[in-house]
């Protein structure tokens, strides 16, 4: 610590000095440590500091430093807060990156410290607002948005804060809600699911019930019923009100001034990395975001200077709370900033005190694996522990195929590990996974210098391979030199070779005069062992001269029928290891004459032109490990933007997306199940931009290996850098089903099957015997009334019964009406609708029940509700069922289920009628009824027939129609037919009334 950090701030002692989360609170205009269990609470009326610390290179710590401002805090604390930041940045060193967080338009980096979200609540310290009381439980209503981290915040608790839109969350003392908008996003409904779980085992202590309500779908009438209950009834709700919540600023081109003494100052042209100026302070507008970039060398009141000055530039230019104010401080700067740069040249950056590029997240990640990374290199002079990465399981089938032309062929099992610099190759391995499935590697190898129409060829046909495999091998692309140690494993020894034998290949160097080197078994060869163990076998074939020797490697000389072995005098035994196999893969069966350095025979120096000085020193390589980095990406006019998902777990692979995963040995583009089958196709291109792309601003290597991973098959060396559970990638679904079976159980999608189930077998016949005990229930109670004044709706009288017999109507109407493409869209919100009529009707038949005494037209009608009750539940339940799974459009605006008059008895009873001739009908009993007949003709099958058949299940008209008149009128045959969607077949039957 600096002797200038020890007289900032008390608080700030000891900051930093462990990996995780700091939290202090301004109280009287000082930072207060706050106790963890307050972790995750934000007050509204205060300001906070969030330290967040994680590990860096070579062992050295990173910082990010984050001012939150709560909504209600007063301007004097939120300015506190930010000259509070700077001065723990200096205790930290300065190298900070220090962001500006407003209540409601966190940053994603600040909301993924708290996953799965932040609780807002009113109140705060030093503002003068009361603390809530916290043993007094009060019901809350929020909204819930994003896909990854979830901006959760209070809305008051009314029917009007409702929309079409959003996910909202209902917490009840008993029971919490989820309310998901028919127009919400499926991301954001499992997000929810999330939060939900987290509010019942922080705030419910796991004793809580819960509930999903579909806006337009009724999933559970019973707490459909209760959940508008909650908001005074059910009532449609509104269009979403746009609010500064919704406003997203688009990035502008961004501009950068120069700051002095507070002042800003435009810089002429766009930004250069050449402007900044280590003694200075500088502000990048982006638009949507502020950066202030403070040169090494400031002094801290300067960089005081420097964020006030921000905070005031956003306040001149009538910004929008929501932008973003971000400090970072040079050789610190983040990926964000440096893409604002034409370029970033890379290698002239400051470097960190931390020394070397060190083990970082990747080690942790693969020590949590359960890999021993002390495992491996033997070597003294190898300054680290050697790091052995998951590689496949071995004992699989290895097939390779040399690109040649427009086609490709197998190579030999004996030639299985050669590769010539010259040719393109394809890698097939087949192997099953420690879950005992076939698992598939397929990977092209691209040889420095083989020939453009090789490699398209090979591409191409390392694709279709692909495709014909059903997506389900991880498919790589590799060049020569960056070859990842999976790969390498296969090869027991991989091989180099100098030259090629593909035609492209030999024609390049005839059109060019060149001498062609083809490794040939005759002539003479000198191959570089530098390998020590199964995933870094690699050798390489070298110039055949002795200059190109080394004392820490081991090398295999060929010539004609003479073999050598080479053993510097650093290299160690697992290398002689290897270059004995080396010797035998190229000259099987020939005596090898093994030679250590200063023994070598004149024959050996013979064969190498001569004895010339070479490099004695041992060699050491230069590890570089860097944390991974986890993208979402969108292209825009053919140019990628990327967005960076903080804090990253396998929770955040969402089916519905394909997201970059660089690890800088590496790029995975990963691909969910559910993306349209297109943009699959597309997924090297953008793995191939995301490359080029972090060229300029990471010093990624132009030929880093490129994966494509679908979702369920991620290999082994995928799955590390993620917390995995296997059991979280079996689950079918989108986001939200798969998130709420993993959340609250398998019970969730055996209920699902049931609904499916029930959907298919029930209908008409439960509506039919619902519709009769409802009309013989209001008969009842119509008699029981008719010598009773009218009742006001508020009373359970004939207004209400009206007002719920309308909402019924409704109810069951929409199901009955042909859903033609110009009635879809009034379907979507009959499920709230018909959870209405349930609890509408039992109110109206309880309370007239009361009302009438111990009459026995009481008794009667009371004996009668349950069985209502029961038939509609069950009614309602399975017609719901039937409909589809996905975004619906909202109801109706201006509906009402108030508007009923004695006409809406009529159609129930006509409906009861309808209903009633419904009834599902075996075939023995169609037999019976006509006389044997089990087929009939289309003109006696349709609905609208002069001489319609009776006895038959009029729900599956289309199965009395012979093999013969089916293909006829439907143009193609049942087996066709019923493969097809559900929702197809219904329309098809509709448009020949059939339906």
């Amino acid at each position: 610590m600096t002797s200038s950090a020890k007289v900032v701030e008390p608080a700030f002692q000891g900051a930093g000095q462990r990996v995780g989360t700091e939290i202090w609170r301004i109280e009287n205009f000082q930072p207060v440590a706050l106790p963890k269990s307050d972790y995750g609470k934000f007050y509204s009326g205060d300001s906070y500091i969030v330290l967040q610390t994680t590990s860096g290179k070579g062992g050295a710590y990173l910082f990010d430093i984050h001012f939150w401002i709560g909504k209600d805090s007063s301007q004097d604390e939120a300015g506190t807060a930010a000259i509070k930041a700077v001065e723990l940045d200096t205790v930290l060193g300065g190298r900070a990156v220090q962001h500006r967080e407003v209540q409601g338009h966190e940053s994603d980096k600040f909301l993924s410290y708290f996953k799965p979200c932040i609780v807002p609540l009113e109140g705060g310290f030093a503002s003068g607002f009361k603390k809530p009381e916290e043993d007094k439980f009060e019901t809350r209503l929020y909204i819930c948005k994003g896909k990854r981290v979830v901006k959760m915040k209070q809305v008051p608790f009314a029917r009007s804060s409702l929309n079409h839109d959003d996910v909202f969350i209902l917490d009840t003392e008993t029971k919490i809600y989820q309310f998901n908008g028919a127009n919400s996003n499926i991301q954001e409904r499992a997000k929810a699911l999330e939060v939900v779980h987290h509010l019942m085992d922080q705030y419910h202590h796991g004793k809580c019930d819960f509930a999903i309500i579909e806006d337009g779908k009724l999933v559970a009438e019973s707490d459909s019923g209760e959940f508008w209950v909650l908001f005074g009834g059910f009532a449609p709700i509104g269009k979403k009100a746009i609010s500064e919540d919704d406003v997203v600023l688009e990035r502008t081109p961004a501009k950068i001034y120069g700051i002095n003494d507070g002042q800003l100052k435009l810089e002429d042209g766009p930004p250069s990395k050449s402007m900044l100026e280590n003694n200075k302070c500088f502000l990048l507008d982006c638009g949507s975001e502020v950066y202030v970039w403070v040169g090494r060398v400031t002094q801290v009141d300067d960089r005081k200077a420097a964020s006030k000055a921000a905070e005031e530039f956003v306040v001149s230019e009538k910004r929008p709370k929501s932008t973003r104010i971000t400090q970072v401080i040079q050789g610190h700067e983040t990926h964000e900033f440096k893409s604002n740069f034409e370029s970033w040249p890379v290698g002239t950056t400051t470097s960190t005190s931390g020394g070397e590029e060190g083990r970082g997240k990747v080690a942790a990640l693969l020590k949590q694996q359960g890999v021993d990374v002390n495992k491996g290199a033997t070597k003294t002079t190898t300054p680290v522990n050697e790091e052995v990465p998951p590689l496949l399981e071995s004992n699989g089938k290895i097939e390779v195929w040399c690109v040649n032309g427009n086609a490709k062929t197998s190579l030999p099992k004996e030639e299985i590990g050669k590769f010539y610099c010259g040719d393109c190759y394809i890698v097939l391995y087949t192997y099953h996974s420690g879950e005992k499935k076939e698992e598939f590697y397929l990977t092209t190898w691209i040889g420095k210098e083989s020939v453009q129409d090789d490699q398209i060829t090979a591409t191409r046909l390392a694709s279709t391979m692909w495709s014909s495999l059903k997506g389900r091998p991880v498919q790589g692309r590799i060049y020569q030199g960056k070859e990842p140690p999976q790969f390498i494993s296969l090869f027991q020894p991989m091989v180099l070779l100098k030259g090629g034998i593909s035609t492209g290949y030999k024609k390049l160097i005839a059109d060019k005069n060149m001498t062609d080197e083809t490794y040939t078994s005759d002539g003479i060869a000198l191959v570089q062992v530098s390998g020590t163990s199964a995933h870094n076998n690699k050798s390489i074939q070298v110039e055949a001269v002795a200059s190109s020797l080394s004392s820490s490697d081991c090398f295999v000389l060929q010539s004609g029928n003479a073999l050598f072995t080479w053993h510097g005098n650093a290299s160690s035994f697992e290398q002689q290891q290897w270059a004995a196999k080396v010797a035998e893969f190229l000259k099987p069966g020939l005596a090898i004459k093994h030679t250590k350095e200063g023994t070598e025979s004149s024959a050996f120096w013979f064969a190498l032109g001569g004895k010339q000085s070479y490099n004695s020193k041992a060699a050491t390589a230069e590890v570089v490990v860097r944390d991974p980095h986890l993208y979402t990406f969108s292209l825009k006019n053919g140019k990628l933007e990327v967005s960076e998902v903080f804090n990253f777990c396998q929770d955040d692979l969402l089916t519905e997306d394909m997201l970059i995963l660089d690890t800088h040995a590496e790029v995975f583009v990963w691909i969910g199940q559910s993306v349209d089958p297109k943009e699959k196709q597309k997924a090297f291109d953008v793995g191939q931009k995301y490359i080029e792309h972090a060229v300029y601003l990471e010093g990624l290597s132009l030929e880093v290996p490129l994966y494509k991973v679908s979702e369920g098959y991620e290999p082994c060396f995928f799955k590390v850098f993620f917390s995995w559970e296997n059991s979280k990638s079996v689950i079918q679904g989108n986001s939200f089903q798969k998130k709420l079976i993993h959340l609250f159980g398998a019970s969730v999608r055996s209920e699902s099957n049931d609904r499916s189930r029930i959907s298919t077998n029930g209908g008409p016949t439960q509506r039919a015997s619902a519709m009769a005990a409802l009309t013989s229930a209001f008969n009842s109670s119509g008699k029981l009334n008719n010598n009773e004044r009218p009742k006001s709706s508020g009373d359970g009288g004939p207004t209400q019964r009206a007002s719920a017999m309308a909402a019924l109507t409704s109810a069951f109407n929409s199901t009955s009406k042909p859903k033609t493409a110009t009635s879809l869209p009034a379907r979507a919100g009959q499920g709230s609708q018909r959870a209405a009529a349930v609890a509408a009707l039992s109110s109206v038949l309880t309370a007239e029940q009361i009302q009438a005494g111990q009459t026995e037209a009481s008794i009667h009608s009371s004996r009668s509700s349950p069985s209502l009750e029961s038939a509609l539940s069950d009614t309602l339940k399975v017609e719901n069922m039937g409909s589809e799974v996905g975004d619906v459009t909202p109801p109706p605006e201006g509906s009402s289920e108030k508007d009923a008059t004695e006409g809406d008895r009529l159609s129930v009873s006509t409906e009861t009628a309808e209903a009633a001739d419904s009834i599902e009908v075996s075939q023995e009993e169609t037999a019976e009824a006509n006389g044997g007949e089990t087929t009939f003709s289309y003109d006696r099958l349709r609905s609208k027939s002069t001489n319609p058949v009776r006895g038959i299940d009029y729900k599956k008209r289309e199965t009395y129609l012979s093999d013969e008149e089916f293909k006829k009128v439907f143009g193609l045959t049942k087996e066709a037919f019923y493969q097809q969607p559900k929702w197809k077949q219904d329309m098809q039957k509709r448009k020949l009334d059939l339906f």
